[in-house]
């Protein structure tokens, strides 16, 4: 007897927390701690980790395909556990890379470009996979919660990373770097194996389907839904928007305003601390409204985080210190809502349509996401560095870059505004249900 796929047990939906924590963890010391010993302790230069930072979301193109080869033949769970195992020792890679500077920088950049490829796939196999089970367990009226649940899980695994990082790491030496290293991936590692452990597989199907020729038809297939073409554009158009903010933020708030590095680390946490309080207020919104679909939070977080923006935009172009703070933890409420709507939507928009291909529909909202990123990061920096570059106040040229984000933000939610809200959940055959979690009684 085979538990219904859109039925799950917030057990289950924890375990997959749990892999995400784990995903969360080994990431953040790749695109976080990596690059700050690039640049602060062997004295590169910023474009290089960021270069580094894009290839990794660059390769992740291949979430489409790894999303595939999960509707074609299951075992959702054998792929969370391969694309851990390569994203850990993809962050081995690249820290021997990166340890291996001072001695043959050249030679050392290429290993961790390696690396830092590796990682790419990891993330794109295990993270796919985590969220196709999800669109595929989690019934309409319980994604934003099950969603805001993966995302806090994984700003945990952020934490935690980031916490043992700093004990570990201190003194700095390249020996401590790859110590630090082998003993985060392998704590991931650990975490991400027992997560699955308990876990139960559908009965499987054919082996998945590896002729591009069938992968090129089915993706061409799932491109001509009018719900999968427009929501993947509006990935693409709000994570642009989005994706800039965290790395603008604490330069802006030390060159316009004159901040410590503990006073702007401080303002981030407002902006973080803003975007639980926006989780939650959504989960809680939607609960109370009873509303089986999140299209117009999603909306509603995308013009609300425009507007936190061109607020922030205003602050930074006039100078006015006194509503930083506040400024900042708007928008970080703002955030949380468009965060905790976006990925509860892409769950039910990965569900719509012809069922049995939830995986490459998230794979492209994936593909989507990381292309978005790579673009997002490098442009809008390198925006506020050119605008300082040719005379323009610091005020001036990350106000202009807020400014823009903000009507990034403007345009994602006219996009998404001409979706209809119908859905349609029809079971798919039993050799397409990558994961049945066990209940909570199990």
């Amino acid at each position: 007897m085979t538990t219904s796929p859109r039925t799950v047990s917030w057990r289950g939906v924890f375990r997959l927390g749990l892999v995400q924590a784990a995903i969360g963890a080994i990431a953040v010391l790749v695109t976080s701690t990596l690059n700050r010993i690039m640049v602060v302790e062997y004295a590169l230069p910023a474009m290089l980790p960021a270069l580094l930072v894009a290839l990794h979301y660059g390769v992740q193109l291949a979430r489409p395909k790894f999303g595939h080869d999960t509707d074609a033949g299951g075992g959702a769970e054998r792929r969370i556990r391969v694309g851990m195992s390569l994203l850990a020792c993809g962050a081995l890679v690249a820290t021997a890379g990166v340890a291996l500077v001072p001695a043959r920088e050249l030679t050392a950049l290429l290993i961790a470009a390696a690396g830092y490829a590796l990682v790419g796939f990891g993330v794109g196999m295990a993270g796919t996979n985590v969220l196709t089970v999800l669109a595929c367990t989690v019934p309409a009226e319980e994604r934003a919660p099950a969603a805001t649940a993966l995302w806090f899980c994984m700003i945990v695994g952020f934490a935690l990373a980031a916490v043992g990082a700093a004990h570990l790491l201190d003194p700095y030496g390249p020996l401590r770097l790859l110590y630090t290293a082998a003993t985060i991936c392998a704590l991931s590692l650990l975490a991400t194996f027992a997560a699955l452990a308990g876990q139960r597989s559908a009965a499987r199907g054919a082996e998945p389907a590896t002729d591009a020729a069938a992968f090129r038809r089915t993706l061409g297939l799932v491109w001509r839904e009018p719900t999968t073409r427009r929501f993947t554009v509006f990935v693409f158009l709000s994570m642009l928007a989005y994706s800039a903010e965290e790395l603008l933020i604490e330069p802006c708030a030390g060159l316009v305003f004159g901040y410590t590095p503990g006073r702007s680390s401080a303002l981030s946490g407002s902006l973080h601390g803003g975007a639980a309080l926006g989780m939650l207020a959504l989960v809680v919104l939607a609960k109370l409204r009873r509303q089986r679909t999140l299209s117009r939070w999603v909306v509603g977080g995308c013009i609300a985080s425009g507007l936190s923006l061109a607020l922030l935009a205003v602050v930074a172009t006039g100078g006015v210190a006194s509503a930083v703070s506040g400024s900042v933890g708007l928008l970080g409420f703002a955030n949380g809502l468009y965060t905790a709507a976006a990925l509860g939507a892409m769950l039910e928009f990965a569900a719509d349509g012809r069922d049995g291909r939830e995986g490459i529909r998230m794979g492209l909202f994936g593909a989507a996401q990381a292309v978005a990123f790579a673009v997002g990061g490098l442009s809008g920096a390198g925006l506020a560095d050119l605008l300082r570059h040719a005379g323009a106040a610091p005020g001036t040229a990350y106000g202009t870059v807020f400014a823009g984000e903000a009507v990034i933000f403007a345009a994602a939610a006219l996009w998404v505004r001409g979706r209809s809200t119908a859905t349609a959940h029809v079971s798919p055959p039993p050799h397409l249900r990558p994961v049945t979690w066990p209940s909570a009684g199990s």
